[in-house]
């Protein structure tokens, strides 16, 4: 029986809005934003630092410049314990501890931060990807998105970061299908998406 479920997603393919209904359906315990809450008390940090490094990547140099600092001391708990400044890396390390604690009580399902790596091969946890066609996405956005003048490059450049966290934190391709158990294009519906998604984790009606 699944007890986990993470979904990946392109941005605007509609993967939060599944993975809402999904929850309100289970009675599981959503992911998304509430990680970047968990994750603001535990680390005594300004929500909006918070969701500034969320699912992102430090540019090179400053990636560099730490390794050199800390000359690649950390690892686990040490790391958080000695670093000086709240960046990507460390909510990159709080986020997987989350995520592996949130995996241990189960009935939960997990959006995006890389969980698909995380918790691959893990039993009890079913993975998903969430797509749709280019222009859907764009007609999505540009509904959520009203005051966004290009839709279209906030889109791939989301995208783009999001495969750079997954690369850089787990060295995985994003978009590799080896990484997930069902990939559901949103094309579909949203209603018809997660009624596929609960038949494939055998909770369909």
């Amino acid at each position: 029986m699944y007890r986990v479920l993470t979904i990946s997603r392109e941005y605007g393919s509609a993967g939060i809005s599944t993975a809402r209904m999904i929850a309100n359906k289970l009675g599981w315990k959503l992911l998304d934003s509430e990680l970047i809450d968990a994750i603001v008390e535990q680390a005594n940090v300004d929500p909006k630092v918070a969701q500034r490094f969320d699912e992102r990547v430090d540019p090179w140099l400053h990636r560099i410049s730490r390794k050199a600092l800390w000359h690649g001391a950390f690892e686990g708990v040490g790391e958080l314990d000695e670093t000086a400044v709240f960046d990507a890396h460390t909510m990159a390390i709080l986020t997987r501890r989350i995520v592996l604690e949130a995996a241990e009580i189960g009935d939960c399902i997990v959006v995006g931060r890389g969980a698909q790596c995380l918790l691959a091969g893990r039993a009890g946890t079913f993975h998903v990807f969430v797509y749709a066609p280019r222009a859907l996405r764009i007609e999505h956005l540009r509904k959520r998105l009203p005051d966004v003048e290009n839709c279209e490059h906030a889109m791939d450049a989301v995208d783009r970061r999001r495969a750079e966290y997954i690369r850089l934190n787990y060295n995985r391709n994003m978009y590799d299908p080896q990484l997930y158990d069902l990939m559901v294009n949103t094309r579909i519906g949203v209603e018809a998406a997660v009624r596929l998604m609960l038949f494939a984790m055998g909770r369909g009606e």
